[in-house]
């Protein structure tokens, strides 16, 4: 198959092509500089600029793409936050929606669009989206797909858990502080916190692709749910180190913002989609997928 990346140059993104290629696929990469290989193609996602014809007949496009959420939200970088989603997202779908044979289209979503907290309250891809900054950005993050969906694609946005692996930005941040004996719950720890493996990532990202029953949201997340005490319980049992200084939500939302809420906002997601679909998990529990991450 022929895959169109956006956001090819990120953690994910340059996961994904390895992967992809690896198993005899040819890919594209969306690039914002002059093209400096033959599998790169110039696009400018801000003013919509995507030459169609460039990217030859491509079976699926992917969009990666979005401004880092761990920095603080100022007016401003909520605009960045917003905009590297929406425009990438439309610029694709509209180029979706001129090509001879629609491609499936594949968007990066957050599974922080369902709300802030919600508790013991499980989610599937039924669930109502929330309130909030991240709930707006998935809204209009997701409807963006429109009008490739119109044109006859086959759409789909993937509400990710944060993706656990050894190289991975997110998940050195959190291992940062058990690594050098500081690690501990945050918050209450009673929250849920939804990740999954790179491997199930990938192989979710394929599953979405190849299979023609899958579109609209999907999550990507655990089908066996952990709280924040659970996923740090185990991060610490398998990084051989204690867990002892818990984290004051209090003190997280003086330093964090509206941010916290990503890291003690309870979100219990299932991978309905996926999982009604035939879709099963190689490290379906926290256990696993943290000892798959660290090997």
């Amino acid at each position: 198959m022929k895959y169109v990346l956006a956001g090819a140059s990120g953690f994910l993104g340059k996961a994904l092509a390895r992967d992809l290629v690896a198993d005899g696929h040819q890919i594209v990469r969306l690039v914002r500089r002059t093209p400096a290989a033959p599998d790169e193609v110039r696009w400018n996602p801000a003013e919509g600029e995507l030459d169609a014809a460039a990217l030859g007949d491509p079976d699926v496009l992917v969009n990666l793409a979005g401004a880092n959420i761990g920095r603080p939200w100022t007016p401003t970088y909520r605009n960045t936050i917003r905009e590297s989603r929406v425009s990438t997202t439309a610029t694709l779908a509209a180029v979706a929606s001129r090509l001879q044979r629609p491609p499936v289209l594949i968007t990066q979503s957050g599974i922080g669009g369902y709300g802030m907290d919600l508790g013991d309250q499980i989610l599937t891809e039924d669930s109502r989206l929330g309130e909030g900054f991240l709930s707006d950005v998935v809204r209009l993050w997701e409807g963006a797909l429109e009008p490739a969906k119109e044109a006859g694609s086959r759409v789909a946005a993937l509400r990710t858990g944060v993706v656990l692996d050894r190289n991975a930005p997110a998940f050195q941040l959190l291992s940062l502080p058990f690594r050098v004996g500081l690690g501990g719950r945050l918050g209450s720890g009673k929250q849920y916190f939804p990740v999954v493996s790179l491997t199930d990532w990938l192989r979710a990202v394929r599953f979405v692709a190849e299979h023609d029953a899958v579109s609209g949201p999907v999550n990507i997340s655990l089908p066996a749910p952990a709280t924040n005490e659970e996923f740090t319980a185990a991060l610490a049992t398998a990084l051989h180190r204690p867990a002892f200084v818990p984290v004051p939500g209090v003190l997280m939302k003086v330093a964090l913002g509206e941010f916290v809420w990503e890291l003690i906002g309870s979100k219990r997601a299932l991978p309905s989609r996926l999982q009604s679909n035939g879709f099963t998990f190689h490290y379906p529990t926290v256990a696993t997928a943290l000892s798959a991450a660290l090997n």
